[in-house]
């Protein structure tokens, strides 16, 4: 153990020998030590999960949430609540989002005209 999150893998000359990842991980001959978090299971899990179309679909979802946060924190300067308790978050909160959605619905009720496409 190095730092009691990580296992020290370590592989006989005869199994290094027979690898065919040897060139990319046994760079000198006396290296045949591996590193490897205790954890590298759930992460090899999670990195099997990130391949499958819910993981892309949940990813695209958070990206528009968190887009919602960070506009708020800019152009609403949403940095820290104001109201303490978990009903004074909330209701600061829900006041945020509801001056978000009627920016959004005044933007789409109250465009511009566009110009007639010539042919």
């Amino acid at each position: 153990m190095h730092d009691g999150c990580t296992r020290l893998y370590r592989a006989s000359k005869r199994d290094c020998d027979a690898c065919p990842l040897r060139p990319k991980c046994c760079t000198r001959p006396e290296a045949r030590k591996i590193p490897r978090d205790l954890h590298e299971d759930a992460r090899d899990v999670a990195r099997r999960k990130m391949k499958t179309k819910a993981f892309l679909r949940s990813r695209d979802q958070r990206k528009r949430v968190e887009m919602r946060f960070a506009h708020l924190k800019t152009h609403h300067a949403f940095e820290r609540l104001r109201l303490r308790g978990l009903s004074g978050a909330r209701d600061e909160f829900h006041l945020a989002a509801i001056v978000q959605n009627l920016k959004m619905l005044a933007g789409r009720l109250f465009r511009p005209p566009t110009a007639p496409a010539f042919t």
